[in-house]
């Protein structure tokens, strides 16, 4: 059954220049996104913990990821009225959904660094 883009009434086809998908793809192909999504299948999170979590992502990457998450409906983000405020993310029932593709692709990275890393060790020989 094919999926019809509400907004176009165009078939979606992520190999059409001019689909919406290509946005999302752009979104949840990056590495910070499958690191934040996957990070927060353990549950709520607050920004420090993820922080922390993903070693090596700048305060402005996980700043936009974040963003880019809540507004494509992958993650819910809530102000807890506190001084100072302490702000949770959360996967919502869609980003759950993701989830899963998502952790397969990090695990069969991890499956297969060593392969990878000798083909790019002959490819520069």
């Amino acid at each position: 059954m094919e999926t019809i883009v509400e907004s176009s009434g165009l078939p979606a086809d992520a190999f059409s220049a001019k689909c919406p998908t290509r946005q999302v793809l752009d979104h949840i192909a990056g590495k910070w996104t499958i690191l934040v999504v996957d990070a927060l299948l353990d549950g709520t999170m607050r920004y420090t913990d993820l922080s922390r979590r993903i070693e090596g992502v700048s305060q402005k990457m996980l700043t936009q990821t974040l963003r880019s998450l809540e507004g494509d409906g992958f993650v819910t983000r809530t102000v807890h009225p506190t001084i100072p405020p302490r702000v949770d993310y959360e996967l919502t029932a869609l980003g759950r959904s993701l989830a899963e593709p998502i952790t397969a692709l990090r695990r069969w990275t991890e499956d297969n660094i060593n392969e990878i890393e000798r083909a790019r060790e002959r490819a520069h020989d």
